[in-house]
């Protein structure tokens, strides 16, 4: 799995891991020849609904979406909104063009590349929703700076967010789940949005099961769920 480098989230970050898996079917490679460029985000310039879209409608961010099964559910769910999603992963970018074709989605802008690099270029409070869903946990010690749970990546999420737009974050590893807990406990620009366990044990509405999560659960893995409202 890739994952970023989470240091001054001002500047370029370095990514870590694979970019691409097994090589891409004839109708894969069409989609990223033709379909990606037509739905990329920009490569330079701010980041807005209106430059994406042509109106001005509430923006969703989505950090790492694996094979797109979230981000389209939640593009599809919510038709006048914008949704942008980040992913290194080549094939993971293929299944969300898949998605965008076959819904027919004209609400989706993707870019294959560094999430924090577009989201920097997002004015500040633009955000309606940001997910970080099942991010590479770096489970080792020595590796914890480039987990994306960090100040420096929390940080711009709260900038970036207007207020009252809601951080959801799903992990099944328990690593993360403690360093995640953590680092948001030190926040005081974030109210989670749970007042018991069965909060965030349970799937909340609209968060559809990814094809991730539920090779998680076949493993006997629990699955934490967790919503922040930008305060």
């Amino acid at each position: 799995m890739t994952a970023f480098k989470t240091g001054d989230p001002t500047t370029l970050n370095r990514l870590y891991g694979r970019q691409s898996g097994h090589k891409l079917r004839m109708g894969q490679q069409e989609l990223v020849d033709q379909l990606l460029p037509a739905i990329s985000v920009p490569e330079e310039g701010p980041i807005t609904a209106e430059r994406l879209f042509g109106v001005d409608c509430p923006l969703h961010f989505e950090i790492g979406f694996g094979s797109g099964e979230h981000l389209a559910y939640r593009a599809d769910m919510l038709p006048d909104h914008g949704f942008i999603g980040c992913e290194p992963f080549l094939n993971g970018v293929v299944g969300a063009l898949g998605h965008v074709r076959d819904q027919h989605l004209a609400n989706v802008r993707l870019h294959m590349g560094n999430a924090l690099d577009v989201l920097a270029r997002v004015p500040d409070g633009s955000l309606r929703f940001l997910y970080l869903l099942h991010p590479d946990p770096w489970p080792k010690a020595r590796h914890a700076k480039r987990r994306m749970m960090n100040k420096g990546p929390v940080d711009m999420f709260a900038a970036k967010l207007a207020r009252g737009g809601e951080f959801r974050f799903g992990t099944d590893h328990p690593i993360y789940l403690r360093w995640a807990l953590m680092v948001m406990r030190e926040r005081t620009d974030f109210e989670w949005l749970a007042s018991k366990p069965e909060d965030f044990l349970k799937r909340p509405g609209g968060w559809p099961e990814t094809r991730y999560e539920a090779k998680a659960r076949r493993k006997g893995h629990e699955v934490w769920y967790f919503r922040f409202r930008r305060r």
